[in-house]
């Protein structure tokens, strides 16, 4: 078992999991690693994604935890065994580990949606808008740094326009679709991006109208990642100290919950292309 000088975000969500297995049966730390013959450090690396495994680890440590889905069990297998050197590799070094990770999770995502109510969501976005965005960091980042950002925002959406893309759904709230971001021209650009992307069979786009009444979810902003399996499903919502990843089942359902409210009262798919359409002509 290799150690890792700096684990991803998918390799500590593999610990994680195999911490809730542990701790699901009771078991302690030290009582778990004299299962597995190591000691109780050795299983805290394992369990923070410090060093990598085996599948003939994860799988004599889910027989440990008497885990019986085999479903997951496979999963956690693939997540320990995975050696894909994806696109975001190349910005190893030049961009923070945050932005490698977002591009991991989606690569391995197996659906995904989101709910926007002040920008329009990062798959979606054209380079000018993305620049605009980057463009407000405070402190300002040199134009090489911006440059390097723009250009793996627009990398991440081969998920949606790849060889291979995954079912997308995007709520946006119509305060996100009239902020310009840029230009008059930029903008009508950006919402015409919009459209031909909510074109394509695995991609639907629903507007949230300010003409709501009794709307109170205003505050519910989140980007939501299916997993192999939906216990390893994963949610990202933006916090004062950054994007936090959010993975305890409780706090994902009420995230499921949250989306399925929102996505009632927003705007069929038609009807927000159409939405769209007219909002670009009035620009």
């Amino acid at each position: 078992m290799a150690r890792r000088r700096q684990p991803t975000a998918r390799q500590m969500r593999l610990g994680t999991e195999l911490q809730r297995l542990r701790e699901a049966v009771g078991l302690k730390g030290r009582e778990a690693a004299a299962a597995l013959g190591t000691d109780s450090a050795r299983l805290s690396q394992i369990e923070s994604g410090v060093v990598g495994m085996s599948e003939n680890t994860v799988r004599r440590l889910a027989s440990v935890y008497s885990c019986s889905d085999s479903q997951l069990i496979d999963a956690l297998v693939s997540m320990a065994t995975d050696r894909t050197r994806g696109w975001w590799e190349k910005y190893q070094g030049l961009l923070p580990a945050s932005f490698l990770d977002i591009a991991e999770l989606e690569h391995h995502a197996s659906h995904r949606f989101d709910v926007e109510f002040l920008h329009v969501p990062g798959l979606f976005q054209t380079e000018d808008y993305a620049r605009g965005l980057f463009s407000y960091r405070v402190p300002e980042l040199p134009r090489p740094d911006l440059e390097l950002r723009v250009r793996h925002r627009m990398e991440r959406k081969v998920v949606i326009s790849g060889p291979a893309p995954i079912s997308y759904e995007a709520l946006i709230h119509e305060s996100a679709l009239r902020i310009r971001v840029g230009k008059r021209s930029a903008t009508q650009a950006q919402l015409t991006h919009i459209l031909e992307h909510s074109e394509a069979d695995h991609v639907t786009t629903r507007v949230i109208p300010f003409d709501l009444d009794d709307f109170g979810g205003a505050w519910s902003a989140m980007a939501y990642a299916g997993g192999a399996v939906p216990a390893l499903d994963t949610a990202l919502r933006d916090t004062a100290h950054g994007t936090a990843y959010i993975d305890s089942g409780a706090q994902l359902a009420a995230l499921r919950t949250l989306f399925r409210k929102v996505k009632t009262v927003s705007l069929e798919p038609e009807q927000s292309r159409n939405f769209i359409h007219r909002l670009a002509k009035e620009l």
